[in-house]
């Protein structure tokens, strides 16, 4: 990993970072100001693969960071080649007095996005809008509210003068939408310099509104699938398109993933998931949230299984998941294709294997004609312990923004964040992200992505009571 000192380059970037709107929605605390500007600033940056934008949102941060009163030295900036593609982590360390005699905390987010075309938005997604009382704006959820979120709250404690009883971390990787070389290196590299306590995620979690907005419970993240990609391949002699061939590639591949579709895996359970339904069904109304209790108390009831499976939010966290994302065939329009390739992206559930769903694929395709074939090496990683201190400062928290007390929900994602690659060095990874959705307001990785502006404010305070109660209040 190599330290690269930016801090000129990062002022540069705060003073030449324009904002597209500097319209305040309320009257704003000097922390909800500081990070409303981050978030609007580091949206700007195309921080999607290919667009070269890392490096100038890693500048900004870094700037930010050394004006709060952070050294040089506490921040780590790392160079990786994702792919091809250049690419920037971040390593910050807010130093303790280790007074508590306990190991470090590390908190994680990423920084990178999933692309969006202008063209495709309403509005321009590289420019923070708000409107119709959501901010609108690539990354607004997935994840730089996390990076935003984190980054003021180190920055409000500095000002503050506060001095932890230990090390803290943040540590924000630059391709986790896409290789993650950045976030395998970065954990190897905490766990042999900084050996933490455990892991808190920003990037998952949060918190279930009802569709009045009334909050239902927070998601703790504790595991997660494991993300595996697999090309699709049907080839081909190919030809003249005027002397059509009684096989095609496109027709050998479009029967395959049609297989592909139909293709069901078994039902999986675990104590995770059991409590998982049966909490969430309490606040869950209809038929919906009588089969979430029904499959809690009965894994195998085949109604309650089927109406969970029809919604696209929840079948994930009954069975592994493999769907197809990506086509590339053919080479010219007037000529027979010599290949054809899907990428069909799967979402394995702890336990059943990568090597078991890519035989059950080709199980299903059941043609000689198509091959399966691995993109990358797959990370299998554990479910993670709650600790008992974790679990009570987040309490503080919700009771602290709520007023009350709200149920705490062990979880398992579907998708897959940097916290697998510390699970699978052994690292108990937490996910307790700040940020709180209806299901129907979650637009992450699609068009229009938003964040109500109510919840971006509320979940400001969250990170710095966590951190306190950890830390030393």
């Amino acid at each position: 990993m190599k330290i690269k000192a930016i801090l000129a380059a990062g002022a540069l970037a705060m003073a030449g970072q324009a904002a597209a709107d500097d319209h305040a929605p309320r009257a704003l605390t000097a922390h909800e100001q500081r990070v409303y500007d981050i978030y609007r600033d580091i949206i700007a940056f195309r921080t999607a693969a290919g667009h070269g934008q890392m490096d100038d949102m890693v500048a900004y941060l870094t700037g930010r960071l050394a004006a709060a009163g952070f050294a040089e030295e506490d921040l780590l900036v790392t160079d990786f080649d994702s792919d091809g593609d250049p690419t920037q982590g971040l390593v910050v360390r807010y130093r303790g007095d280790g007074s508590a005699g306990a190991k470090p905390i590390v908190m994680l987010a990423h920084m990178d996005v999933v692309d969006a075309l202008p063209e495709d938005w309403e509005r321009d997604p590289f420019t923070l809008v708000e409107d119709e009382g959501y901010f609108f704006g690539r990354g607004t959820q997935d994840n730089k509210y996390g990076v935003a979120n984190l980054t003021g709250t180190f920055i409000r404690l500095k000002e503050e003068g506060w001095l932890p009883n230990r090390d803290l971390y943040l540590v924000f990787s630059g391709d986790e939408e896409t290789g993650m070389v950045s976030t395998r290196a970065q954990a190897r590299w905490v766990a042999d310099n900084v050996d933490p306590a455990y892991v808190l995620n920003s990037d998952a979690g949060g918190i279930g509104l009802a569709d009045d907005f009334a909050p239902l419970a927070q998601q703790v993240q504790l595991a997660e699938k494991t993300y595996v990609t697999f090309d699709v391949t049907a080839t081909n002699p190919g030809g003249h398109s005027s002397r059509p061939r009684s096989d095609n590639a496109i027709y050998d591949l479009a029967g395959a993933l049609t297989r592909i579709e139909q293709l069901r895996f078994p039902v999986r359970e675990s104590e995770l998931t059991r409590s998982y339904f049966g909490a969430l069904g309490q606040s869950i109304p209809g038929e919906l949230g009588a089969a979430m209790r029904t499959f809690a108390a009965d894994p195998a009831d085949d109604e309650a299984i089927a109406l969970i499976s029809a919604d696209p939010g929840y079948v994930g966290t009954l069975r592994t998941t493999c769907v197809a994302t990506m086509l590339d065939a053919g080479h010219a329009e007037n000529a027979l294709p010599q290949s054809a390739s899907a990428a069909v992206n799967c979402r394995v559930f702890p336990g059943e294997g990568v090597e078991t769903v890519k035989a059950a694929l080709e199980t299903a395709i059941d043609s000689e004609a198509i091959t399966v074939t691995q993109r990358e090496e797959a990370t299998e990683s554990p479910m993670s312990a709650f600790p008992d201190e974790v679990r009570a400062a987040l309490a503080k928290s919700l009771a602290t923004r709520f007023g009350e007390a709200i149920p705490m929900i062990p979880t398992m994602s579907s998708g897959g964040t940097d916290g697998m690659h510390y699970r699978a060095l052994g690292y108990d990874t937490v996910a307790i992200g700040a940020g709180a959705s209806r299901p129907q307001d979650i637009y992450a990785h699609g068009l229009n992505e938003r964040m109500r502006v109510d919840a971006f404010y509320a979940g400001l305070d969250h990170w710095s009571i966590v951190l306190k109660e950890l830390a030393g209040g």
